[in-house]
């Protein structure tokens, strides 16, 4: 028997090329969080989230849910608490006592955030740890940019930083960094806090901070002094070390091999290259940790004839017995920002004063999200400031 074929009612034309289903549109609160962005602390203190606060508040934004804590063992764990797909998040971490712990935590968030699908991670980082450690010292490392290669690999594309000990450990990143200047806060605080500033002269405790020093008094239009001598111990005299072979008592010497002999450095009885007599003595440096090189200088300066005298530095780490020497020396005044938690070391020492700089790191953070140039922060800023 013929097989009967089965006949299909004929498509309408409207049902045939049926136009596609519209897709609802994207309400504006789905589009702002595509494109937004958020400011974490990854840390949890108090301490420490006090700057993270102070920059929100500028930018009039929250500070991003997470939670960062030890464990009972240790170990750092960090939760972020909210949706960060396709934003650009910024991280918040200042360096408190434990630099280890500050370390991790801002690793550990980092790669939380990536995991999570954020699109761009900018780590705001005002004094950078380790950067001290950015020499080959005798048969070690060179820490700075190890620390610089772990943030790349935990998911790190941008550096927001401040004043760092060396401008050349830029160059260890992989990704941009902008080095901010403190300088500008600090000059105001010395036009308008110091009382006759004109009669000031500034001091670089060492010749190798006078770059520093001779950048404040030419944009204050003051004398500038610089202490030399031997009582000055600067990491550049420190013994390289790196023999090789190494060297031993009776070691032979290759017959034809005469090398030139290195003298021995011999340091001048401690001078001050500069007038100080009868005026204010205002000591510049980057960092203010191991306080006695300071101390030093100010009895030498009590003792040229300075009466008064100030340090300002932009990182005021403080460790040890920082407070107590400073409030028994010849120092009237310690003015540093608050790059570094500080707070325990003021309440030690009424003589730390600190100079919030939240206002430019809320600025470059708003620029790095618009796309922005971030020339204005730059400002008059020349190559050896």
């Amino acid at each position: 028997m013929p097989k009967k074929l089965l006949l299909l009612p004929p498509l309408s034309v409207s049902s045939a090329f049926r136009a596609p289903r519209a897709r609802p549109a994207a309400s504006p609160a789905m589009n702002a969080a595509r494109t937004g962005y958020r400011v974490f602390s990854a840390n949890s203190t108090a301490a420490c989230t006090e700057l993270a606060k102070r920059i929100t508040e500028r930018l009039g934004a929250e500070l991003g849910k997470s939670v960062v804590y030890q464990e009972t063992n240790g170990e750092t764990r960090v939760e972020i608490k909210e949706s960060v797909r396709g934003q650009d998040i910024f991280i918040i971490q200042t360096i408190p006592r434990d630099v280890n712990t500050a370390v991790m935590e801002l690793l550990i968030m980092a790669y939380a955030l990536k995991t999570a699908c954020a699109r761009n991670i900018i780590g705001v980082i005002p004094y950078f740890p380790y950067s001290k450690q950015s020499k080959m010292r005798k048969r070690g490392s060179i820490v700075c940019k190890l620390l610089a290669s772990m943030l790349a690999k935990a998911g790190l594309t941008h550096i927001i930083t401040m004043d760092l000990h060396q401008k050349e450990i830029q160059g260890f990143f992989s990704f941009p960094v902008d080095n901010l200047r403190a300088s500008p806060f600090l000059l105001q605080y010395i036009q308008e806090e110091i009382p006759n500033y004109r009669n000031a002269v500034i001091v670089a405790k060492s010749p190798d901070a006078a770059k520093r020093a001779q950048s404040y008094a030419e944009r204050l239009r003051l004398g500038l002094a610089v202490i030399h001598g031997e009582a000055q111990c600067t990491e550049l005299d420190m013994d390289d070390g790196r023999h090789s072979p190494p060297m031993v008592k009776n070691a032979t010497v290759h017959p034809g091999l005469e090398l030139p002999l290195m003298m021995a450095k011999e340091k001048p009885p401690i001078t001050v290259v500069g007038d100080v007599g009868g005026r204010i003595a205002i000591i510049v440096d980057d960092i203010i940790d191991d306080v006695e090189s300071f101390v030093a200088a100010a009895e030498i300066l009590k003792e040229r004839g300075a009466y008064k005298i100030y340090v300002m530095a932009t990182h005021g780490i403080l460790s040890a017995d920082a407070p107590r020497l400073i409030e028994e020396s010849s120092v009237d005044e310690v003015v540093v920002t608050n790059t570094v938690p500080h707070e325990v070391q003021k309440l030690q020492c009424p003589k730390i004063k600190t100079v919030d700089i939240s206002l430019i790191l809320s600025e470059a953070i708003r620029r790095i999200h618009n796309g922005e140039s971030m020339a204005y922060l730059f400002r008059n800023i020349t190559v050896d400031d």
